[in-house]
């Protein structure tokens, strides 16, 4: 299972990112970043009506062998990416959905910070005790 939140558009690089196991960290950055096209996609497929509509998540973006990758952007166009064993069945949409607004409102609560400068990498043990809470819950 890993979690990404990833900066907004034209940099997209990676504000925080948590996986476990941790031996396959390095399929997971792959497997995110490719992930950002197939969002890019569909946020302009969306074009206008993404912006009318209140439902940010974008579902499951792509399916492998090994795993379902799915994504949800902010309206800021903050691009948060979870890719989950393919084996799991017992996860469904709803939960996946529950657990983006999860992640949106902790990562809302990081931005109210003032002491967060926006665009550095999230370093913050509420946030991490509530990501490693759904990773467990997901496992």
């Amino acid at each position: 299972v890993l979690i990404s939140v990833i900066c907004s558009p034209p940099q997209n690089y990676p504000l925080y990112i948590r996986s476990i196991p941790t031996e396959n960290e390095l399929k997971f950055h792959y497997t995110v970043h490719t992930s950002l096209d197939v969002v890019d996609e569909k946020i302009s497929a969306m074009g206008k009506a993404l912006v009318d509509q209140r439902e940010l998540y974008l579902g499951l973006l792509y399916p492998t062998e090994d795993y379902k990758v799915y994504g949800y952007v902010t309206n800021s166009k903050v691009k948060f990416v979870m890719v989950v064993d393919s084996s799991n069945t017992a996860l469904r949409d709803n939960e996946i959905r529950s657990m983006f607004r999860k992640l949106h409102n902790s990562y809302t609560d990081i931005m109210c910070n003032p002491f967060y400068n926006p665009g550095d990498r999230i370093h913050s043990r509420a946030f991490d005790s509530m990501v490693n809470s759904m990773m467990m819950q997901v496992c």
